[in-house]
């Protein structure tokens, strides 16, 4: 099975930046939506943006003006700029084809990236 891998993540202050990238296998890029999910402590991993082959984007409501998905379909990578981090939005940050279940025999989650947003 293949695997993604996504990069970016690190500690930031409330209120800062980052910018994360996600390599995706070539056979899952080119023709699934594709989504970035997170997982804190204690709860369950959720999806928080979803774009799709053809640039459509959706958001849960709490990125919403602050989060912007985008891909790369040259490079087959899909990048996730956050603005304005709030502490809440630390957690363990993962992308995968949307839904995950659509790939699941031929693909594995990735190790993720580890967002932290603390003063």
């Amino acid at each position: 099975q293949v695997q993604f891998v996504e990069s970016g993540g690190g500690l930031v202050q409330p209120g800062g930046s980052l910018r994360l990238s996600c390599a995706a296998p070539a056979m899952i890029f080119r023709f699934y939506a594709m989504g970035w999910y997170r997982q804190a402590p204690g709860k369950q991993r959720e999806l928080v943006a979803r774009i799709t082959s053809g640039g459509s984007t959706n958001y849960e409501d709490s990125v919403k003006g602050r989060f912007t998905i985008s891909r790369d379909n040259a490079k087959n990578t899909v990048s996730l700029q956050m603005n304005d981090l709030k502490p809440e939005d630390t957690a363990v940050y993962y992308c995968n084809a949307d839904p995950p279940s659509i790939v699941s025999g031929i693909a594995t989650w990735g190790q993720g990236t580890q967002v932290t947003v603390s003063a």
